[in-house]
């Protein structure tokens, strides 16, 4: 329970990775801010996460709208009086090749993903400043560090994610706030589960562990960089990928 008396805030908790770290930092301590669009999904979350005896709020927020997010932060910091962990983890995907990729959809996943990142973080960091105190963890993908073919759109919003994340820990540091990354392979979630075998299949081929990860391996390294084990780490990314990027 050493995260007991904290207050973490995770987007796109709802389901799969985002799902994972609000039940495992709940099961440490936390008070959980669940964050979805998802209202359904994230009720049954809350659900869970009451259950075990630890205070839930769940928020509607679109973190592309600065203003949302903003208010997102107001309503926790007026249900729970402080914000210690947050954790960026909503994200969209909309794949296609380039030449085919529509201009519509390079802004949606720019939009959720970049800039709901930085949305979240400027407006959680002007109360975690004032704590000198707050952890942040981003989460990237693979898919921004070596690229992916029809992924222009995401690979490119999460490797802004991962330049955002050094420089926002610089800035922060100083402030007794750290900024990580966790850049995640390929995940057993929905999102691969619907994907025809042979494709699955093929993907396992090129992961030395020759498996998908689970999304509680990503919520454990998390957890990790929210806890007080990573007191001197910032401004790094931590690969979950089975040695698939190396």
């Amino acid at each position: 329970m050493d995260l007991k008396d904290k207050v973490a805030l995770i987007t796109g908790s709802a389901q799969g990775i985002g799902r994972a770290i609000a039940i495992l930092l709940a099961r440490k301590g936390a008070d959980i801010v669940v964050s979805d669009l998802n209202s359904e999904k994230a009720q049954e979350v809350a659900r869970e996460i009451e259950q075990m005896g630890r205070r839930c709020l769940v928020s509607k927020t679109n973190v592309a709208d600065f203003k949302e997010a903003e208010m997102m932060l107001k309503e926790t910091i007026e249900e729970f009086g402080r914000i210690d962990i947050l954790v960026n983890n909503a994200g969209i995907v909309k794949d296609s090749f380039l030449l085919r990729m529509k201009e519509e959809s390079w802004d949606m996943v720019l939009g959720v993903n970049l800039k709901g990142t930085f949305n979240c973080t400027k407006a959680a960091a002007k109360f975690m400043a004032k704590q000198k105190s707050g952890k942040i963890v981003n989460i990237a993908s693979v898919s921004g560090e070596m690229g992916n073919i029809g992924q222009a759109n995401y690979s490119a919003s999460k490797a802004g994610v991962i330049g955002f994340t050094k420089t926002v820990a610089r800035e922060l540091a100083s402030r007794g706030i750290n900024v990580n990354a966790v850049a995640p392979g390929f995940i057993d979630t929905e999102m691969t589960q619907a994907l025809p075998e042979n494709i699955r299949e093929n993907l396992k081929s090129q992961i030395p562990a020759e498996k998908f990860g689970r999304p509680e391996d990503v919520a454990e390294t998390v957890y990790f960089l929210v806890s007080d084990m990573s007191g001197y780490i910032t401004g790094q990314v931590i690969n979950v990928n089975g040695g698939m990027y190396m």
